[in-house]
């Protein structure tokens, strides 16, 4: 499970990462932010994305990174859920910076909802291996 979401943060950032300027615009249309603050998400959420990709990859800091993989996924999709309520299309922009404009809003809730569910798996057994590294006295987060 880490090793797909890994997958799924490095691929999601690289054409966002690669298209600054239109991403910017993806954010811009989900129309949560103010005009002024679009650029900040848009420089650093494909950043963010590819560090948490890299470090699910390696293994490393799994709890902390789990916890922000969780964040961002349920954020996205309750972003899509809202601007879905909201009637706004925003075309996702979850995985390219040009405009795919063939998939339903209900379409993109559904495929992130997926993507929550894998996040949610993931963490939950990570605490489970470190519960039971625990209980058999063997401590730390290296070998779960």
């Amino acid at each position: 499970m880490r090793v797909a979401l890994a997958g799924i943060f490095i691929y999601a950032s690289w054409d966002k990462i690669l298209h600054p300027k239109d991403f910017s615009a993806v954010v811009r249309d989900y129309r949560i932010l103010p005009d002024i603050l679009v650029n900040i998400p848009a420089i650093i959420l494909p950043w963010l994305e590819l560090m948490l990709g890299v470090l699910l990859l390696a293994g490393r800091l799994r709890e902390g990174t789990l916890l922000l993989v969780n964040a961002l996924l349920i954020t996205f999709w309750i972003t899509l859920v809202v601007n879905y309520f909201r009637g706004i299309d925003v075309g996702c922009g979850c995985f390219s910076t040009t405009r795919e404009e063939s998939s339903p809003m209900l379409w993109y809730i559904f495929r992130d909802g997926l993507f929550v569910i894998l996040a949610l798996g993931a963490a939950w057994v990570h605490r489970a291996r470190l519960r039971g590294a625990a209980a058999a006295g063997v401590g730390g987060d290296a070998g779960a």
